[in-house]
């Protein structure tokens, strides 16, 4: 009994100790803080839903027409914000290395920009990364609103799979009406006409062709082989019914090489804006590019069409409306899946359209626009589009695939170097081959 009592003094007097350095046994058994939910709750992140990023390469000179578009998103959905997140560069190069990446990472963007046609289906469909939008054009009426052979460019057997904004028109030449009144020199409707005009042009000291960065060579290659071949033979091409290396596709080349001839040699150190300006100052007489330069030429630069700027179809073109339209779609796995369904259904209405083209130099996908919000060259465009023969363009990707596009680029730069016909259409072919056309 002794003992014990001896061992309970011994322990109390362990524990006072203890207390005196603050390590009584007692706080171990003290009640634990207060849980952090019974806490002051922090600010709450901001649900998904509130954000929109929006990923495209509409900047500089086509930017106002973006934020046209983002204006009427922001008075129907005051609570979303908006992350206008563009990537530079033209034709959307540098932007589509950037969605590629984050689109292989799994960090898709909530909605992106892209090419209708073949560059959206033969690369992100492909590979089941986007959302099929057939209720969207059901709820929206769209199916009665976008010609049936468009919604046909931007669909499969499977869904829809992108809201067009608008339609452009590749197959447009450039020039200045009182600069080719004061040269003595007319728009040439054949590439004959040109050359014609171009020899004189070299003779005043007038470049006769603008060109810019690599891409614009590949713009500039498909009026041309348009030309060449004609409508029936383009489109034999895309569908695997003529081959690249025929005697018509060497032709193509052969009369590109001719028109190289007339161009710029600092060509490649040149934006398209850039190249349009050589027209706009009279360095050069003409620039074949797509109509984003009325837009460039009418809101930039400030000049009327018909008068401050004119236009014709590109050279062997006439009847010819070699388009594209620029669409946005809905990735799968979109952080803010609402959010950037209701920025598609201003996209494809009729307010948003009719806001954004007349800024963007394009004319609306729709078929009930109010061609009355459009000046005169977009007017002419439009009915255009209503009467010629529609093909699609290879370098903003409705007629051709990714594989086949980007590795066009450097068939282009092949021929650029060595300018032989034979092998640019060998190598077009056995691309062909590789890309499944």
């Amino acid at each position: 009994m002794k003992k014990v009592l001896l061992g309970l003094t011994m322990l109390a007097a362990l524990m006072l100790l203890l207390v005196g350095c603050g390590e009584a046994p007692e706080k171990k058994e003290a009640p634990a803080p207060a849980p952090k939910a019974e806490a002051p709750a922090p600010e709450p992140a901001p649900a998904k839903g509130n954000d929109l990023e929006i990923f495209s390469w509409w900047a500089g000179d086509e930017g106002p027409a973006l934020e046209a578009l983002i204006e009427i998103y922001k008075e129907q959905n005051p609570g979303v914000n908006v992350i206008n997140a563009t990537v530079t560069g033209g034709s959307g190069v540098n932007a589509q290395a950037v969605l590629k990446t984050r689109m292989l990472g799994g960090e898709p963007p909530d909605s992106f920009q892209v090419h209708a046609g073949q560059e959206l289906i033969g690369t992100w469909v492909k590979a089941d990364r986007m959302e099929d939008l057939t209720p969207l054009f059901k709820e929206m009426g769209w199916m009665e609103v976008f010609p049936e052979g468009l919604i046909k460019l931007i669909g499969t057997e499977d869904g829809i799979w992108s809201v067009p904004v608008n339609i452009h028109r590749s197959n447009v030449m450039w020039y200045v009406p009182a600069n080719l009144e004061k040269w003595g020199v007319e728009a040439p409707k054949t590439w004959d006409d040109f050359f014609a005009a171009a020899d004189k042009l070299k003779g005043m000291g007038v470049t006769p062709l603008a060109l810019a960065q690599n891409w614009t060579a590949n713009h500039l290659w498909e009026s041309v082989a348009l030309a060449a071949m004609g409508a029936d033979n383009w489109d034999a091409l895309w569908a695997g019914k003529l081959p690249f290396d025929s005697a018509e596709g060497v032709k193509a080349w052969e009369l590109f090489g001719k028109v190289l001839a007339y161009t710029n040699a600092d060509a490649s150190s040149l934006s398209w804006q850039q190249a349009t300006d050589m027209v706009i100052d009279g360095r050069a007489a003409f620039n074949v590019m797509g109509d984003w330069a009325a837009g460039y030429m009418t809101t930039t630069k400030k000049l009327e069409p018909g008068t401050g700027y004119g236009w014709v179809a590109s050279p062997g073109t006439g009847g010819s409306f070699m388009f594209l339209a620029d669409s946005f779609g809905l990735p799968k796995g979109a952080p803010n899946r609402d959010a950037a369904v209701a920025w598609l259904k201003v996209l494809g209405s009729k307010e948003g359209s009719d806001a954004f083209n007349p800024l963007k130099g394009s004319i609306s996908a729709r078929t009930d626009s109010d061609l009355n919000k459009y000046n005169g060259y977009l007017q002419s465009a439009a009915a255009d589009f209503g009467k010629d023969r529609v093909v699609g363009s290879l370098a903003h990707g409705v007629a051709a695939n990714d594989t086949f596009k980007n590795g066009f680029a450097s068939v282009m730069e092949m021929f650029m170097k060595s300018k032989n016909a034979d092998a640019a259409a060998k190598a077009c072919a056995q691309l062909a081959a590789k890309a499944g056309i």
